[in-house]
């Protein structure tokens, strides 16, 4: 592309977005230089908008514009179930089934000793105090089925069940639609484990 000082400025911080090649940036900056004017300053406008205004909400740590965050604050969502994510974007699939009616903790990551992630870098401690006036009844460990979301549930678990609060994981297994022979064995064995009574 040109190698005008202000495109190439455009594509550095582009290409510095998660998930986007020097290609993307590319067509992203074409796009941009071809948009009419109001359209990239919208677009500008809302980039700092969001940054100015969005805050981690108080209860939760979601993202929030208000002191809590629109799930916290609603009247209608059970606050007797808490779902523990790793990070604010957890919560959009979840919600987008319609399923849970509880809130969410939001931990901002998951434990990983090997990159020096301890539970003092994660919001376990806000987690515990949720829990302490004894209304919450379950608390539901939805992190990655990976080692270090494994590893953040098995501690979550020793810490909370104590407390006398049920704690559950999502089942994990086989997708709809998948086919057995291409499963991996842990895939496999924790369908197997979940299983469901016909």
């Amino acid at each position: 592309m040109n190698s005008a000082p202000s495109i190439q400025k455009l594509l550095d911080e582009l290409e510095r977005l998660p998930g986007v090649g020097p290609k993307s940036a590319q067509r992203i900056a074409y796009y941009i230089l071809n948009a009419e004017s109001r359209q990239a300053i919208r677009l500008a406008e809302a980039i700092t908008e969001v940054k100015e205004t969005v805050r981690f909400c108080q209860t939760c740590f979601n993202y929030a514009e208000d002191d809590e965050c629109a799930i916290c604050s609603s009247p209608i969502r059970d606050h007797g179930k808490i779902c523990v994510v790793s990070e604010p974007k957890d919560i959009a699939p979840i919600e987008r089934t319609n399923v849970f009616d509880g809130v969410y903790h939001v931990l901002h990551g998951a434990l990983s000793p090997l990159d020096g992630i301890g539970p003092d870098e994660l919001r376990i401690s806000e987690l515990l105090r949720r829990l302490s006036d004894g209304s919450v009844q379950e608390v539901v460990i939805a992190t990655d089925p990976n080692v270090e979301g494994e590893t953040t549930a098995a501690y979550l678990a020793r810490l909370i069940k104590p407390l006398g609060v049920r704690v559950t994981r999502p089942a994990s297994g086989l997708p709809v639609g998948g086919d057995l022979e291409y499963a991996d064995e842990v895939t496999l064995s924790r369908a197997l484990e979940g299983r469901l009574e016909l």
